[in-house]
């Protein structure tokens, strides 16, 4: 099949891309970062801005499905990156004629989403880390998906919890909405996305994803987190100066 990945260049879009090719896809990567993807057989890497509507068009030309990985770091300023990229995707794909898509978002953007037993994570670090630090990220995800829902493709939102490294697929499970745990391994989050290309059972629903067979530390996740932000905000004040 062929696919259009954006948000090809982050950690969730390079594992989407690594596994359609494993699995025979001919994909084209969207990247703002086209020097992140070395070239191999199979990939197409397109440089281009998902907020350029005339370069997602000419991205999603000739597809037959669109997966979207798009990733920003918290920010107390306003984030349109997710609605406006959405915006673009949903009008290419119609014009396109081009129905299969699948987009992230987070579980936090089902209200009903409180993991069982997660005392800790429920009471103190969900109300601050996602509710007040990831304010404007998730308000901007649930705009995304509002314009996903709006459309009439063949649609599924991927709903992940804490996502985590994890060097390869475990047995995850998949539920509508939003799945009963806390965290998400990329692999397992490509693997069901990808999944959905040859599943029906989501389509035009959410879809939560968890990892039950790993269960990363959540100091040292929220550690990695932190040291990436940081390198992330470090290297958007270079590209500033240049």
């Amino acid at each position: 099949m062929r696919i259009v990945v954006f948000g090809a260049g982050g950690p969730t879009g390079r594992q989407v891309i690594e596994q359609a090719l494993a699995a025979g896809h001919e994909v084209s990567a969207v990247t703002r970062r086209p020097e992140l993807l070395p070239p191999q057989g199979g990939l197409t890497v397109v440089s281009a801005d998902v907020t350029d509507a005339e370069a997602v068009d000419k991205a999603v030309a000739g597809s037959e499905a669109v997966l979207s990985a798009l990733g920003v770091p918290f920010s107390r300023k306003p984030i349109t990156t997710y609605s406006q990229g959405a915006t673009n995707i949903v009008a290419a794909m119609q014009h396109n004629a081009v129905r299969r898509l699948v987009v992230v978002s987070s579980s936090v953007a089902d209200p009903a989403w409180h993991p069982t037993g997660e005392f800790f994570f429920n009471r103190v670090m969900d109300p601050y880390f996602n509710r007040v630090a990831g304010r404007t990220l998730h308000e901007d995800m649930r705009r995304m998906e509002s314009v996903v829902r709006a459309s009439d493709l063949d649609w599924t939102i991927a709903r992940p919890c804490g996502l985590f490294d994890n060097p390869t697929v475990t047995d995850y499970e998949l539920a509508e909405n939003s799945a009963d745990g806390l965290f998400t391994a990329r692999a397992d989050l490509a693997a069901g996305m990808l999944r959905q290309l040859e599943d029906d059972r989501f389509v035009r629903k959410a879809m939560g994803v968890i990892t039950t067979e790993v269960r990363p530390s959540i100091v040292k996740l929220m550690w990695n987190e932190g040291v990436a932000l940081h390198a992330r905000r470090a290297r958007g004040r270079g590209r500033a100066h240049r």
